[in-house]
């Protein structure tokens, strides 16, 4: 079917940028957000994103300096497109609905669908329907109720997550769950960071990170680790500028050298405007994908062999030193070489620079939370912040740096499926029920009880799940195969197209809109990824008048779904947001005195004790080493390993424009980033068209087709491929062991040219 928005542009290819941001990218940020927004409304919102009396920014989860810090400009490039893409004054109501069918729809492409404006009114699908039609919001909520009452068992309901939405919404809508019955409670962690809270929580006894933004400052090194800042997470590129002022050295880990990691140029500072920028990365180790757990073990063994060891916070604080030093010592070279691709020169400088380092900062991303071995890989990295002793202390510490801005608040609040049973007693004895506690069923386990038939009701806050799944066409399987499923957007995605028997869209407020409910102006909450807990108000007058809070619709479900069962007055929380953080307060440890504390201009710091006083609550009260076997990924003669990753010109999967000009990519997506001896070994050239398949146990043909071939310095036998177009390519049963996460970064491929098409 051809695209509403026509044949794409001639996709360009240029050579790579050599920094990140600098005057170009406020250009390209302003000019987004006035073709969005208009000159003024863009002026009035920018100025109040990240500020203390404004509202949090919708993207990333990095951290906000000290108010008297902050800058009038405090927001990146792409979180000026983010609050752009949510301020838009484009519409999408009841007529556009009446003019394209659900069908139609669906054959556009996921920019096009993003540019069509905000939702204004609830439209449901009925069985049968080809078109969404309006539908009032007291029907719609009657018909959830409606829906999950006749369910033969609670646990035929799922209530999934993104990450946007706030403490208040996500701890009602866990409370709407559990009431109903059910820890079916999937979100976007599982699918990102659960490898890092399942290793961290083992590990010392908090999956949270352990650094302020005050360490990054302070460390004496820094190291990125499967991680791309300039794109993902920008704001923070600011603070390694400063740490690199202080001394700081950094080295970056990853396959691609992302311009981000190299230089920056920070627009807020003349050096930036027009100077040479600030250089960041003194080493960059371009790895093979998956050849992390490699690398850390072999640097392990070196610091093991030069005694650079913290021995008296090893010998007070730790468990299983002995055990570990042991394994690193036996490290295999020839494996290393083999699964990392780096030399012993390049391994020995990056262990020399940690072991001269008396504060060392460790930050990753998804370049180590999506693989097989991802806890294994990121115990390796405590493995070794642990014998250098960097934990509790000034400069130094763990830091995964989360991708959406209330990902790590939302659970806190209890948006886990696998919640400790200390959260649930303290749920239950403060509402006066009974939670379950049986387990309930996570991303991937969510799309498999989808498939067979064991979750019929399928209800999203926020996010746009299909593009965020893995597997494409099983998770679209999945989801049409559902009798209900109820998306609460602010604006059309695929996941309002490839929908259940009955489909509901409920619009909601954005972040950057004012929330008026009967008990008068409310505001929310985020925790940043830092455990740094501030209030958010938006200022904007909202899209439509029949808009309604991601909070105030929550307690509208439950309220048409449970009336007064338990005795909750979902009305009451509805109407006046500070009763939640009331409740709140009483089940989550550390938000004592919320509502005082979290008017203080930037908030609060929730406790972490291994941070706050090298304590760790672990089962042994120690902070525990991990032994892990040493494995590569055995990758077959003409097959390729594929990371999926971000462009620079888009969020998660919200598609923002079709450039990435970091990586020399402009009007267009479908690319293959790929070595030039690999292009040439496999018989093909720099520009050709090819079709991606992927290679898995089940024998399913798993494709992403019409992508050319970008000749990039990439480490061989590797490629990359943006997502959600190579969503597709990852399948359902892959995952990592003990997260059950997704490996997009670690898919076998190979490339076949394009069949012809039949006469």
């Amino acid at each position: 079917m051809r695209r509403a928005d026509g044949p794409e542009p001639e996709l360009r290819v240029s050579p790579p940028a050599r920094h990140a941001v600098g005057v170009k990218g406020v250009a390209v940020a302003m000019k987004h957000a006035v073709s969005e927004m208009g000159v003024s409304r863009t002026a009035r919102t920018l100025s109040r994103v990240n500020q203390a009396d404004g509202f949090d920014c919708m993207s990333c989860a990095w951290p906000d300096p000290d108010p008297e810090h902050r800058h009038s400009a405090e927001f990146c490039e792409n979180g000026a497109k983010a609050v752009a893409e949510e301020a838009t004054t484009a519409r999408v109501g009841r007529e556009f609905f009446a003019r394209h069918s659900i069908e139609w729809l669906d054959g556009q492409s996921e920019f096009w669908l993003g540019k069509q404006g905000r939702l204004t009114e609830p439209m449901v699908r009925l069985p049968g329907g080809t078109h969404y039609e309006p539908i009032s919001w007291h029907d719609a909520f009657a018909l959830v109720g409606k829906h999950l009452k006749e369910l033969k068992a609670p646990d035929e309901a799922a209530f999934y997550t993104s990450g946007r939405a706030s403490n208040e919404a996500a701890f009602v809508y866990q409370l709407f769950a559990r009431t109903y019955g059910t820890n079916n409670l999937p979100d976007c962690s599982n699918m990102c960071h659960e490898s890092s809270g399942v290793a961290l929580i083992d590990a010392i006894g908090i999956g949270k990170g352990s650094v302020s933004l005050l360490d990054i400052y302070e460390a004496k090194l820094i190291l990125l680790i499967g991680q791309n800042p300039g794109t993902n997470h920008p704001r923070m590129l600011s603070a390694l500028e400063i740490a690199k002022r202080r001394g700081a050295r950094i080295i970056s880990i990853n396959p691609l050298k992302e311009a981000g990691a190299t230089n920056f140029r920070n627009p807020q500072r003349a050096r930036g405007t027009v100077g040479r920028g600030t250089d960041l990365a003194d080493l960059h180790l371009p790895i093979r994908i998956n050849g992390d757990l490699a690398l850390f073990q072999a640097i392990g063994h070196l610091l093991v062999q030069w005694n650079a060891i913290d021995k008296p916070f090893v010998d007070e604080h730790t468990r299983g030193f002995d055990e570990w030093a042991a394994h690193v010592g036996e490290v295999d070279w020839e494996v290393v070489d083999q699964a990392t691709g780096l030399s012993r020169q390049q391994i020995e400088q990056a262990a020399h620079m940690i072991a001269d380092s008396e504060a060392t900062v460790w930050c990753w991303a998804m370049g180590l939370t999506q693989h097989h071995n991802s806890v294994e890989t990121i115990r390796e990295v405590v493995n070794l912040a642990l014998a250098r002793g960097d934990i509790g202390k000034p400069g130094a510490g763990l830091c995964p740096v989360r991708g959406h801005s209330n990902v790590q608040g939302d659970r806190t609040m209890g948006i886990w499926e696998k919640p400790p049973a200390a959260f649930l007693d303290a749920l239950g004895s403060e509402f006066g029920f009974a939670p379950p506690y049986e387990h309930g069923f996570d991303v991937v386990e969510t799309i498999e009880a989808m498939l067979e038939d064991r979750v019929r009701v399928f209800v999203a806050l926020g996010g746009n799940f299909v593009q965020a799944a893995p597997d494409t066409v099983l998770t679209s399987e999945a989801l049409r195969r559902t009798a209900l499923t109820v998306q609460v957007s602010t604006k059309l995605n695929r996941s309002h197209l490839v929908c259940g028997e009955t489909a509901l869209i409920l619009p909601t407020l954005g972040r950057t809109e004012i929330d008026e409910q009967a008990g008068g102006p409310q505001f929310v909450t985020v925790e940043d990824s830092m455990s740094v807990v501030h209030a958010s108000r938006g200022r904007l007058r909202p899209a439509s008048d029949s808009l309604r809070s991601e909070t105030a619709i929550v307690c509208d479900l439950a309220q048409a779904t449970l009336g007064e069962r338990a005795g909750i007055d979902w009305q009451a929380l509805h109407d006046d947001y500070s009763r939640i953080r009331g409740h709140i307060e009483r089940v989550v440890p550390g938000f004592e005195d919320f509502e005082e504390r979290v008017t203080h201009p930037g908030g609060f710091v929730l406790p972490h004790p291994p941070r706050d006083s090298r304590s760790f609550e672990t089962r042994s009260g120690y902070a525990e080493f991990a032994v892990s076997d040493l494995k590569t990924l055995d990758v077959p003669v003409g097959q390729l390993i594929l990371q999926t990753l971000r462009s620079h010109d888009q969020f998660n999967t919200t598609i923002y424009g079709l450039d990435d000009r970091y990586r020399g990519i402009r009007a267009g997506r479908r690319v293959v980033f790929l070595n030039r001896q690999d292009i040439a070994e496999l018989g093909f050239a720099a520009g050709d068209t090819v079709d991606l398949v992927a290679h898995w146990t089940d024998g399913r043909r798993r494709e992403a087709k019409g992508f050319r071939v970008v000749e990039y310095a990439t480490p061989r036998r590797t490629a990359a491929a943006y997502y959600p177009e190579t969503n597709p390519l990852v399948p359902l049963g892959s995952t990592a062991k003990g997260s059950n996460t997704p490996t997009s970064k670690s898919v076998l491929v190979s490339l076949e040219r394009p069949r012809r098409a039949a006469r």
